[in-house]
């Protein structure tokens, strides 16, 4: 059995924001706390997009301060909120690689499974994006490795989540292009995103699609109708507490577990043989 963690959305920043710069750090430290003292322990970490608040480079220097302690390879993804540039200049000596268009996607063996990160950033917007170029080289990349088990790591969901203000057009180019590059790669086990701050599972030509919740503060779980040019005072961001996804790849099979970080007081333990009936 092999499993990575995937954290997402952590939204690093700086004194220019001293109470996010404290609130987001401290919850990036509690999840990987709680990484680290999984049994066992992940063989890799996909941090997939929104690293940063703003795209600065000051940013990426408190994330890389955050987590140089971590005992754990860390694979980069790129989301809506980090700004390709600077993302590079910071991160490209910590295993960042870019395809030959200059984004960021970029194939790990594992042992066992293979991540495969993929870009859907549109720096003119906060909606995700896969162009043609993208999609080519994803299409490529998969028929490299035709029956290792595979995961992709991308930031924006392909599907919707329900939170209106959030989710995607599901008729959008982008993800039609996804689609068709997924639909009849069986290697594809999963899809693993973030970018709604709250885990939600679904499916993308025939492939699960897994949303990890955020290590900074989540989105208020609200379904109803929104017109975004309209405040109409509801909740939009809620302190409940970190999180990240577990995924586990075990004979050709793969699964993905959302876990709540924090301590938490045991409430049984196995003392005695135990036979189920």
């Amino acid at each position: 059995m092999l499993t990575i963690a995937q954290i997402t959305d952590l939204h690093i920043t700086t004194d220019r924001d001293p109470v996010n710069r404290r609130r987001n750090g401290e919850r990036l430290k509690q999840v990987l706390k709680s990484i680290h003292a999984l049994k066992p322990r992940p063989v890799a970490i996909i941090a997939s997009g929104d690293l940063v608040d703003r795209g600065e480079p000051e940013e990426y220097a408190e994330l890389i301060e955050l987590l140089k302690a971590v005992e754990i390879p860390i694979y980069y993804g790129i989301g809506n909120h980090d700004r390709r540039e600077p993302f590079l200049a910071a991160l490209t000596g910590l295993g960042v690689k870019t395809d030959p268009n200059g984004f960021i996607q970029y194939a790990v063996d594992l042992g066992g499974l293979r991540l495969v990160v993929c870009d859907t950033l549109d720096e003119a917007g906060e909606g995700g994006a896969f162009c043609e170029d993208r999609a080519a080289w994803l299409a490529a990349t998969l028929d490299e490795a035709p029956h290792q088990p595979t995961v992709i790591a991308l930031h924006h969901p392909p599907i919707a989540s329900g939170i209106r203000w959030m989710d995607p057009d599901p008729q959008a180019a982008w993800i039609a292009r996804l689609g068709d590059v997924i639909r009849d790669r069986d290697q594809v086990k999963s899809i693993l995103c973030g970018h709604v701050h709250r885990a939600f599972n679904g499916v993308l030509a025939g492939r699960a699609v897994a949303a990890a919740p955020a290590t900074s503060i989540q989105l208020t779980l609200d379904l109803t109708e929104v017109d975004m040019r309209v405040p109409d005072g509801r909740e939009m961001l809620v302190e409940e507490p970190p999180g990240f996804a577990l995924v586990m790849a075990y004979e050709g099979q793969v699964n993905t577990h959302v876990c709540v970080a924090g301590d938490y007081a045991p409430a049984v333990a196995y003392t005695s043989p135990f036979i189920r009936s």
